[in-house]
């Protein structure tokens, strides 16, 4: 029977980057590949409902005893735009300690000097990339613990509720539940598998928005531009600098929101900001947005009507509201981790997952660890125990009745 970490190590070998600034869904066409694939092998495994539908989303059941709960698990299958998905060359380490060669032409070396958490991680074996793309441990690794999961469940003979699967496109783009058929879906509750550090469950989310600020400028010639050129690119910084600057992500931490300025283009005719918000307050989220909104009327206002366009969009909320009343779903997760030698602790997400919005939509579904760290960047990596003891868990949730 195949391990968490060879499934997963095949799962990387497929691109599944998304695309923020596409309007299909999902919003890159390869996405379906990998998807089609999981089809495949979830009919193989004897998974006879397995499908994909027209958005890309992948579903299947795995029956079990009618009188315990439907439970749910999700994963997304789409990586991070922030870093290359292709061509990843990932590779096991049996970590001993110190630095990491990642890639000995280019010089690069994953190290506890900039990355501390490794020393916790003396001993086992990593799974790292050659240090030129993400691994896509986030959420590939989700991927394989939950299969994993179901195989060892379709063959343990053991008494286990309904397992129902879904693995998302386009949650990296803000998208995974946007054509989510819950109805199809059909459980009690539900899990992401799309977390990080051993042991961490988390049922607390950022509220969150995008906005794109679009300035206009007028451009002319600098030998006759006196009194005349409006550069929109300095009219951009003019409004960046109107942000808080202690609430940038750099200078936060726990629940603490930000405003991140994540894209920026320009001329002098013309410039555009992409940015993030976030918070877990409400309160604070909502003052942030009217900040940014101040911060426009004010450029507005100086600089002529219609020089600033800011289109601010909700993007999900906290799931927190959603989870408290059924915390039934948190605690039987905590179990299951204290079964396998976990020791669970709660926090909170600086960042959304799929679970957030569909917890609004109805179907409570708090996070919980798949064991990568270092998501979305060049040094990301994930330990094969550890993913072992994360399937281990998700077998707990479904059968420790």
């Amino acid at each position: 029977m195949e391990s968490a970490a060879e499934r997963f190590l095949r799962y990387v070998r497929f691109d599944t980057q998304s695309d923020e600034e596409s309007e299909t869904a999902p919003s890159t066409a390869k996405q379906k590949i990998l998807a089609e694939a999981l089809v495949d092998e979830m009919k193989a495994m004897g998974i006879d409902d397995a499908r994909m539908d027209e958005f890309g989303y992948v579903y299947g059941t795995v029956p079990g005893d009618p009188a315990l709960p439907t439970i749910g698990l999700i994963a997304h299958m789409d990586t991070s735009p922030d870093a290359s998905g292709a061509n990843i060359q990932a590779k096991i380490v049996d970590y001993c300690g110190g630095d990491i060669c990642l890639n000995e032409e280019k010089g690069i070396y994953l190290s506890p000097k900039d990355y501390p958490a490794l020393k916790e991680h003396v001993g086992k074996h990593l799974i790292v990339t050659d240090g030129t793309t993400l691994l896509g441990a986030d959420d590939k690794a989700g991927i394989a613990e939950i299969l994993t999961a179901a195989q060892r469940l379709l063959h343990s003979g053991q008494r286990h509720a309904t397992l129902k699967i879904g693995f998302t496109p386009d949650e990296e783009v803000g998208r995974g539940a946007d054509n989510f058929d819950l109805d199809h879906f059909g459980a009690d509750y539900a899990y992401t598998s799309d977390g990080g550090t051993m042991g961490e469950i988390e049922y607390e989310n950022f509220n969150a928005a995008g906005a794109k600020v679009t300035v206009h400028g007028r451009n002319i010639h600098p030998g006759s531009a006196k009194d005349k050129m409006v550069n929109s690119q300095l009219i951009a910084m003019e409004f960046h600098g109107l942000l808080p600057a202690a609430q940038r992500p750099e200078h936060t931490e726990g629940y603490e929101g930000f405003f991140h300025l994540c894209g920026m283009s320009g001329e002098v005719e013309e410039t555009t900001l992409h940015y993030i918000i976030r918070d877990h307050s409400l309160e604070k989220f909502e003052e942030k947005k009217k900040l940014m909104t101040a911060a426009g009327e004010f450029i507005n206002r100086k600089y002529g009507k219609g020089t600033l366009d800011l289109d601010l969009r909700d993007s999900y909320y906290n799931m927190k509201e959603k989870i408290e009343p059924c915390m039934y779903v948190v605690d039987r997760a905590m179990d299951a981790m204290r079964a396998v030698g976990m020791e669970p602790k709660a926090v909170p997400i600086r960042g959304g997952t799929d679970g957030a919005r569909l917890s609004w939509q109805g179907l409570p579904c708090p996070n919980l660890c798949t064991g990568g760290e270092n998501y979305h960047g060049r040094f990301e990596y994930i330990p094969v125990e550890d993913m072992e003891t994360c399937t281990e868990m998700l077998v707990k949730i479904l059968t420790n009745f």
